[in-house]
C-alpha cells in the first residue's frame, strides 16, 4: 500500500486514499496540498469574492445620515450568506449530500440529512432577509451552524483531506479552518443579534 501510494503521489498532485459510494457517486476527496500565501490565495479567490460582494450588498439600507446601522448590515449580511451558500448547494444537491456526509456528524449517518440541510439555509436566509422572528432565527441559525462546526472540528483535528461542501460541489475548496471560521462566524454574529436585539 506504501509503496502503492508514493507511485501515486510521485505522479503529481494526487494522494491515494478510500472511495466512499452509497450510489455509484464517488465522494469526492482533495488531495494533501501544503499552500503558500499566494497558493492560499488561489484556492480560496471564489469564495473570498462571494462573501466579498454579500458584505457590500448588505450595506443596501443601512447607510444613514447618522452613519452605518452596524446591526441592520449583520442581519443582511446573514440574510445573503445563508441565501447564496443554499444556491450553490442546490446547483447539484446529490453532490452536496455525498460531500457533507464525509465530515457532516449527521448526514455521516442519516444521509437525508444532507438533502434538507440547504432547505434549512434557505429557510434562515429568507427569515433574515424578511425579519421574520429574529429571536427564532437566530436561535435556529446558531443551532445549525454550531452543529455543523462539530463535524468541521472533527474532521481538522484527523487531518481528513476532503473537500469542503460549503458551497456546494461547484466550487472545489479542500476542508481547511477557513471553514471552521465560517460556521462559528455565523454563530457569533446571530448570538450578537440576539444580544443587541438586531
Amino acid at each position: 500500500k506504501d509503496v502503492l501510494a508514493a507511485a501515486v503521489a510521485s505522479a503529481g498532485k494526487y494522494a491515494l486514499g478510500p472511495v466512499v459510494t452509497d450510489r455509484g457517486t464517488p465522494v469526492a476527496t482533495v488531495p494533501p496540498v501544503t499552500l503558500d500565501a499566494a497558493g492560499w490565495f488561489s484556492t480560496y479567490r471564489p469564495l473570498l469574492l462571494i462573501v466579498g460582494y454579500i458584505a457590500v450588498a448588505a450595506f443596501a439600507g443601512t447607510v444613514t445620515t447618522g452613519g452605518i446601522a452596524w446591526s441592520a448590515w449583520m442581519v443582511n449580511f446573514m440574510a445573503g450568506f445563508f441565501l447564496v451558500f443554499s444556491f450553490f448547494k442546490f446547483l447539484d444537491l446529490a453532490g452536496f449530500a455525498d460531500a457533507y456526509s464525509t465530515y457532516d456528524l449527521l448526514a455521516a449517518r442519516w444521509r437525508p440529512w444532507g438533502f434538507i440541510y440547504p432547505f434549512l439555509e434557505l429557510a434562515l436566509g429568507l427569515a433574515y432577509l424578511f425579519r421574520v422572528a429574529p429571536t427564532a432565527t437566530n436561535i435556529a441559525a446558531i443551532l445549525l451552524m454550531g452543529f455543523s462546526s462539530l463535524g468541521v472540528i472533527a474532521a481538522l483535528r484527523r487531518r481528513q483531506q476532503i473537500r469542503c461542501a460549503c458551497l456546494g460541489t461547484v466550487l472545489k475548496l479542500p476542508m481547511s479552518t477557513i471553514t471552521l471560521v465560517e460556521d462559528l462566524g455565523m454563530v457569533a454574529m446571530a448570538a450578537m443579534a440576539i444580544v443587541t436585539h438586531a
